[in-house]
């Protein structure tokens, strides 16, 4: 599988708190974020805004010994941090496994304000009838918005979870009643967006978000997954227009600030830290993947409460803080504590940041 990432790398080259959760607002004003041209990015020193300089290398180290390849901090969209680590480099591509979800709901949102979709309709809609196992009437209950929260139903339990065939898509519950962090129906919203747009879903991907904000990186297929690949700095450019609520610049990327609210809140109750296929700090309680029961608390309590996230596999992270103009990237190989989107990395990590005076 190594082997087979350098290839696509080389390609692309070319190519616990009790607080009571408060809602995430979106507000219109995007002025006092900077935007990086397609050349450059402006950078800030970390002791202008009263870091703790020593305390920032020790985040480094703490990185280093948990196999990151690159780290960045953007505040209010200028770099103030950007270490890479052994042979990555800036330029160098990497996947975002898992945290390329949340992009694929922003995807869905645009493609909903262009008309050509609706969140609320049921699947089969845009992909025929049959695309699961289930009668058609249990079929007909699951709707896009419950593949964006998670809530189809389906059996997240089968032997291969990441099976997008009718075969492997068997009932567990009717849409809407249980929260269970299941790849394949999530990976089936990529043929919604292309029956609805009549375009590949990077062709679609690339006109909407990648080209209008300077992102590098392609979609690509590995086995039943659609895995986004990229260097660094496209990540920080998502998690830039992410915190410029939709907007690059003076452009609106999504103008339905609506959708972007609804994203970034609790998409259902079942798990309120979970939004639209987006992962949110400072609620009463949250699930995690493979799991069925709900632990009480902040996801990461160390973070602000306000912090929201796109999480993937080995620890890619997109995390996103509105109150502190804080976008923090991290891309690398698991950090060791688990192979899921969660781990105790993240309260370390979050720790040491508050430690280093970030927030």
């Amino acid at each position: 599988m190594k082997h087979h990432y350098i290839w696509i790398l080389c390609f692309l080259l070319y190519g616990c708190s009790k607080e009571t959760p408060q809602p995430v607002t979106i507000s219109p004003n995007t002025s006092t974020y900077y935007f990086p041209s397609a050349s450059s990015w402006e950078m800030m020193n970390p002791a202008s805004l009263n870091w703790n300089t020593t305390a920032l290398n020790e985040v480094y180290t703490y990185l280093q010994q948990k196999n990151t390849k690159a780290f960045i901090i953007l505040k209010n969209g200028k770099i103030v941090a950007e270490k890479y680590f052994g042979t990555f480099t800036a330029d160098s591509n990497w996947q975002w496994a898992s945290a390329g979800k949340t992009m694929t709901a922003l995807l869905v949102g645009i493609a909903q304000e262009q008309g050509i979709l609706n969140i609320n309709h049921k699947t089969s809609q845009y992909i025929g009838t049959g695309w699961t196992s289930l009668p058609l009437a249990k079929e007909n209950l699951i709707t896009i918005k419950h593949q964006l929260t998670m809530t189809t139903g389906l059996d997240d339990g089968v032997t291969d979870n990441h099976c997008t065939t009718p075969d492997c898509l068997q009932y567990k519950a009717d849409a809407g009643q249980r929260w269970a962090y299941h790849n394949a129906p999530y990976t089936l919203l990529d043929r919604v967006i292309e029956k609805a747009s009549g375009l590949t879903y990077n062709q679609y991907f690339q006109q909407k978000i990648r080209d209008r904000i300077g992102m590098n990186g392609l979609w690509i297929k590995l086995g039943y997954n659609n895995v986004y690949f990229s260097n660094a700095r496209s990540m920080a450019r998502f998690g830039l227009l992410l915190l410029a609520k939709g907007k690059w610049n003076d452009t609106p990327i999504l103008a339905d600030t609506n959708y972007l609210a609804a994203q970034i809140n609790s998409s259902q109750t079942i798990n309120p830290s979970y939004g639209y296929l987006t992962w949110l700090n400072g609620k009463s309680s949250y699930m995690l993947p493979t799991l069925q029961f709900s632990f009480n608390g902040s996801l990461v309590p160390n973070a602000p409460a306000d912090l929201y996230a796109a999480l993937g596999k080995d620890d890619q992270k997109i995390y996103v803080v509105p109150s502190q103009g804080l976008v923090v990237i991290r891309m690398g190989e698991s950090a060791g504590q688990s192979q899921l989107a969660l781990s105790s990395f993240d309260n370390e990590l979050w720790g040491k940041l508050k430690a280093a005076g970030v927030f």
